[in-house]
């Protein structure tokens, strides 16, 4: 069963990855940089989205907030993933299997073309159960694969909240295993690896995670790596953000209509209902959820009616067809 906390983490639906969890629980072959995770995950994201398999640089800079990628960068980073293998392997046991990622990676004037190995269609595509999904924007905040790492290796064990790692298991997690220095020095690997992972994923997401070593005498052996899980709340919707701007927009360009009203009792009454328009748009911001747009957006849509309510009362003819497919949203 599954341990749980009380963080609320948005997720934007429309800025998600899905990932199958063996991809997520793999090894990569070759190990990966955090530009050329985000790589990765950018080509899944296009694909997931709009059955694209091609993007442009900027678009992926943009995504990520990189501020520099030059060709040079592009390159390396697209001949490191090009030829990139995962495995589906057990961290304890002999076994093992490797899948190629792509079939090729072409790059022409800032311009990504890519094609997937057909092996590796079924890990991104119909994913109906048993998947692993991420927001790029949570991931984004990354400054380290080693958390990409463990964010994904935590999601992929959804309903767990612990894990037993053996050294040798962790260090082939974080595909370390063979770094001299991680092998001779515990305290190093902990330092620039497992603490920096940690405390990216406490900071940025949803799920909060702390170790215990486990020892033999006074050798640490391994690791135990627990965690409990918040909950995702969904991110209110673009359609739903430019609805609640319509609908001000509409009622601030006819304010002097409102406010000329005959009737004092009226243009008092459409005074304040102005005002509660005001503090609806300032509660439009990045952190607003689906949940509290839908209330803004009814609570936005019947000051409209009210106002035009009082329109109607007032003896002014004003055409509200054109509204009538937002008033419904």
């Amino acid at each position: 069963m599954s341990r749980k906390n009380n963080t609320e983490q948005l997720i934007d639906y429309t800025n998600t990855i899905k990932k199958s969890n063996d991809l997520s629980m793999a090894k990569l072959n070759q190990g990966l940089n955090l530009n050329q995770m985000q790589l990765l995950a950018f080509a899944i994201f296009c694909t997931q989205q709009s059955s694209k398999t091609e993007f442009r640089k900027y678009e992926f800079q943009e995504k990520f907030g990189l501020t520099k990628y030059n060709t040079k960068d592009a390159y390396e980073d697209s001949q490191r993933i090009s030829s990139l293998q995962f495995s589906t392997q057990d961290l304890e046991n002999d076994r093992f299997s490797f899948k190629n990622v792509f079939g090729s990676i072409e790059y022409n004037n800032g311009l990504f073309t890519f094609k997937w190995n057909e092996d590796m269609l079924p890990h991104i595509l119909e994913l109906k159960e048993k998947y692993v999904m991420m927001d790029l924007a949570v991931t984004s905040n990354f400054k380290s694969s080693f958390s990409w790492i463990l964010y994904e290796y935590l999601k992929a064990h959804f309903g767990y909240w612990h894990k037993d790692l053996s050294k040798e298991a962790i260090l082939k997690l974080f595909a370390v295993e063979d770094k001299k220095t991680y092998q001779n020095s515990t305290a190093q690997f902990k330092r620039t690896v497992l603490d920096v992972a940690i405390k990216e994923i406490n900071e940025f997401t949803e799920i909060k995670v702390w170790y215990e070593q486990i020892k033999a005498g006074n050798k640490i052996i391994g690791f135990k790596i627990n965690w409990s899980t918040g909950k995702q709340v969904a991110r209110a919707t673009n359609k739903q953000i430019a609805l609640l701007r319509d609908i001000y927009d509409e009622i601030e360009s006819n304010l002097f209509d409102y406010l000329a009203m005959k009737n004092s009792k009226s243009r008092d009454t459409a005074r304040t209902l102005i005002l509660n328009l005001k503090d609806i748009n300032n509660q439009v911001n990045e952190i607003l959820t689906t949940k509290q747009a839908d209330k803004l957006i009814n609570e936005a849509q019947l000051i409209y009616k009210q106002l035009q309510h009082l329109l109607n009362n007032d003896r002014k003819e004003k055409d509200t067809s054109i509204y009538f497919d937002w008033l419904k949203e």
